[in-house]
């Protein structure tokens, strides 16, 4: 009896472990892990546009992902990116590009709005979240525009010099790239850790919010903290964004944008945090290819968003995990 105890000790630590480290989330993390030696195996000027372009999308995705493992639809991500990319361009314009101090309060600060605003938004619920957080990005594009002190108004933020890494600026092509490939593994990881060491309590909330309330959930606080966290990440999804053009302009964070990110993880899957890679690398791949059809470009697009939703309901990750469970049954 007393030899056992040890080893059921050890047993329960392995399976929490394994728990922790779910097999989509690993498989995640070194995804973005695998990212970093593709700039050390090209010198393709055009991979690195798309990968840049992916990488800022897959960010911008775990964002609306992070909401949707509660049910709840969010426009504001374009929001949340506003903030994190022009308070790097801001900081940009006096000499303050620490890559470090930056990457913090390009998380930190979209993530403090976040509070005050989650607690009006997050009482809605259904269409009237949807509208209200689609209202939001709408008023802080404009803010952009009204505010030319600060934001540069219609002009923008330009000439934001590169970011600096223990001293020395990531100012190639190459280097720039690297670093948008430690953001979104950075995102990776946080959205991970959140949404794996929560997932009990977000499927509760996502599969009936009142019968999980009545259960004793405080749900209030499971939704105040994804909130806050989905536009931290968000806000490293601006960061990248402006990284990458070395501008910030308020047409980089329009409401209209929202949608396609939402159609990142709709496309991808919602059922894994896979789903807003794939969806994302599918669909920024597609709008490059199909970028070069002229006037048929955004009808190819959206045909090929209604072939993935109509033919894969689960999204693509959520499609190809129910085929494989059906092939071992």
């Amino acid at each position: 009896m007393d030899a056992s105890t040890p080893h059921a000790g050890l047993t329960e630590k392995l399976v929490r472990r394994e728990r922790f480290l779910g097999g989509a989330e690993i498989a995640a993390i070194l995804t973005f892990a695998v990212t970093f030696a593709i700039p050390l195996l090209t010198k393709s000027v055009l991979v690195y546009s798309v990968l840049n372009q992916i990488l800022v999308g897959v960010i911008a995705a775990q964002s609306v992902w992070i909401m949707l493992r509660m049910n709840l639809l969010s426009f504001a991500t374009p929001a949340f990116m506003a903030i994190g990319g022009y308070t790097v361009a801001i900081a940009g314009r006096h000499d303050i590009t620490d890559a470090f101090l930056m990457t913090a309060a390009a998380f930190l600060l979209p993530a403090l709005v976040a509070v005050p605003l989650g607690a009006l938004v997050l009482r809605l619920r259904g269409t009237y979240f949807v509208l209200v957080t689609f209202v939001l990005s709408q008023i802080t594009q404009l803010v952009l525009f009204e505010t030319p002190a600060l934001t540069g108004g219609s002009n923008g933020i330009s000439g934001i010099p590169p970011v600096t890494l223990f001293g020395s600026e990531l100012a190639s092509y190459r280097e720039m790239l690297l670093f948008a490939c430690g953001l979104a593994l950075l995102a990776t990881l946080i959205t991970a850790l959140l949404t794996r060491h929560f997932r009990q309590h977000f499927a509760a909330i996502e599969e009936n919010e009142i019968l999980a309330e009545s259960l004793g959930l405080v749900v209030w606080r499971y939704k105040a903290l994804g909130f806050i966290v989905a536009a931290g990440v968000a806000g490293l999804a601006g960061y990248s964004l402006v990284n990458m053009l070395l501008t910030a302009h308020p047409s980089s964070f329009d409401s209209i944008t929202a949608v396609d990110f939402i159609a990142y993880t709709i496309v991808g899957g919602r059922v894994s945090i896979l789903g807003p890679i794939v969806g994302s690398t599918l669909l920024v791949w597609a709008t490059n290819l199909f970028g070069t059809h002229g006037q048929y470009a955004q009808g190819l697009y959206g045909v090929l968003i209604l072939v993935v939703v109509l033919a894969a309901r689960g999204g693509i990750v959520g499609s190809v995990g129910a085929l494989a469970r059906r092939l071992r049954s």
